[in-house]
């Protein structure tokens, strides 16, 4: 989660986008959770993002993306519709946090289901979302994910939102 106020720090020479991963993993991925994902040409502006730029975009079921939209951008995205309850899901446009104990929920989801995308893994992700400015009490992500985010994990158990285990 980016610092208050915070813009994006990367760039999309510096961390994994989907120009690198192609879209059919996501895609197939997203629709396994109801969401679909919709490939935005390439120097159009994004719906629904809130961060604007290159930065993923939501608005209800959908998650608005192009080629050099970062791949952690649109996990998070699609992360906070999936941890949505299904009557919020619908009227969620750009803005898709609720509270901080979702959005931690979001970001733990996000690294987990990186782990299902070939050529990304959580290691790449949690990478990429330092370089691009996700702001986390002990520093990095990876602090967080291993000492810091079992509220965020028992939040997603809590709801049945923990993908299964290997």
């Amino acid at each position: 989660m980016p610092a208050e106020g915070a813009a994006p720090h990367g760039s999309a020479t510096s961390v994994l986008t989907l120009a690198d991963i192609g879209f059919a993993a996501p895609r197939a991925l997203l629709a396994r959770h109801g969401l679909v994902l919709v490939e935005v040409a390439a120097g159009e502006p994004i719906p629904g993002s809130y961060w604007g730029d290159s930065e993923a975009g939501v608005i209800a079921h959908e998650v608005y993306a192009r080629v050099d939209t970062p791949v952690h951008s649109l996990l998070h995205e699609a992360c906070h519709l999936m941890v949505a309850p299904a009557e919020r899901r619908a009227s969620i446009h750009t803005d898709a946090s609720d509270s901080q104990a979702e959005e931690d929920a979001t970001c733990y989801l996000q690294i987990l289901l990186a782990d299902t995308l070939a050529g990304v893994g959580r290691e790449r992700l949690m990478a990429d979302m330092d370089a691009w400015g996700y702001s986390f009490r002990l520093g990095s992500t990876r602090a967080w994910f291993e000492h810091d985010a079992d509220d965020a994990r028992e939040w997603l158990a809590a709801r049945g939102l923990l993908p299964p285990a290997d």
